[in-house]
């Protein structure tokens, strides 16, 4: 049968018309539904990280787009103005964990179970769109970040807060050797992706974007791009 978004917390979106998906179609196990959401709340649901997201989505604004929901944590960080978004995750396991932080944040999120290598909407069908940790594990990110683009109204925003490759060379050389590691546990998350080349191969208008370590986090891990490109 046809999957069809779930609309939380209200709002009266239209609803979107997606692909028929069976369940093996999504590939999607016992750990990836019901473990592996339980360690990214675990690991991103950090106040050093809290306040990155903060700072990130004070320019959020108009049609909004979520890209890699996940359990929602960037919910509580939407400005007040922000009442009504869509979002995307192709991994239905974290969408459990998200329906609570839903009901908590007031706002009506219409949200489908897909992936953003290939999204059901109009061209130019947002103003905003929000990527927090999500690019390191789409499967054909080029594919993915052409979508992005493609759905993006002109003059809007893609917000993002990525981790990634590191600029040195030692933390790179453990960074390639542990990514086999990483795509194994971490749900196809990449450790080697060098965000900002591979926004900046679309033909945005500008790309600004902070790179830095975060704090008391392991380098290998804890390198982050946050950033805004503007289409």
């Amino acid at each position: 049968m046809p999957v069809r978004p779930v609309h939380e917390g209200g709002g009266g979106r239209a609803e979107v018309a997606l692909p028929t998906r069976t369940r093996q179609d999504t590939g999607v196990g016992f750990y990836s539904r019901h473990i592996f959401p339980a360690l990214c709340d675990y690991a991103l649901d950090r106040p050093l990280i809290a306040e990155h997201r903060r700072q990130l989505l004070a320019r959020a604004h108009g049609r909004i787009l979520e890209i890699g929901f996940g359990t929602g944590l960037n919910l509580p960080h939407y400005p007040p103005s922000v009442r009504q978004i869509t979002a995307i995750d192709p991994n239905q396991g974290m969408s459990r964990r998200a329906r609570r932080r839903i009901r908590q944040a007031g706002i009506a999120v219409e949200l489908c179970p897909l992936s953003s290598e290939q999204l059901p909407f109009a061209d130019g069908a947002f103003d905003c769109i929000v990527s927090t940790f999500t690019l390191c594990s789409v499967r054909d990110v080029s594919r993915g970040l052409a979508e992005v683009y493609r759905v993006l109204a002109p003059g809007g925003q893609l917000l993002f807060l990525e981790h990634g490759l590191a600029p040195d060379a030692a933390i790179q050389k453990w960074q390639r050797r542990l990514n086999p590691l990483q795509v194994l546990f971490g749900d196809g998350c990449h450790l080697d992706r060098r965000i900002t080349t591979l926004v900046a191969g679309l033909p945005f208008s500008s790309v600004d974007c902070a790179e830095f370590y975060l704090p008391h986090t392991p380098k290998t891990h804890g390198y982050l791009y946050q950033g805004v490109a503007t289409r």
